[in-house]
């Protein structure tokens, strides 16, 4: 399992890169393995502005639908478009070609709850 030390994340599973006031988030390499083959991802909130928790999309795996939740509250700037092409990126590539969206942060963010790679990994064992 990989858990890049350059990252923050979530108990949702998601993964968090900050740059300045932009977030570039998606679901961790511990995610994409539980839901198993991701055939769909599906995310509608482009340049809609989100509370933390919020769900901002679902992804489909063969087995179930999960809700993805945004874990940081900001405005959605940008979808992975190459991800309604070819959702494995997910699977295949988590934190670089499976990224799901981008935020600009919310002016005074609490990125207080996020949790560093070994938080996380201790989260789920």
């Amino acid at each position: 399992m990989n858990f890049p030390a350059e990252l923050k994340y979530t108990k949702d599973h998601e993964w968090v890169r900050i740059e300045g006031d932009i977030a570039t988030v998606g679901v961790t390499d511990f995610a994409q393995s539980e839901l198993g083959d991701i055939v769909f991802v599906e995310i509608e909130t482009q340049g809609e502005s989100l509370e933390e928790h919020a769900i901002f999309g679902t992804v489909e795996a063969v087995k179930t639908v999960s809700d993805l939740f945004m874990p940081v509250s900001g405005t959605v700037i940008e979808v992975n478009a190459g991800l309604e092409a070819d959702p494995a990126h997910v699977n295949n590539d988590p934190y670089g070609s499976g990224w799901m969206i981008k935020v600009k942060l919310s002016e005074g963010a609490d990125l207080s709850s996020l949790m560093d790679a070994a938080a996380y990994e201790a989260l789920v064992g």
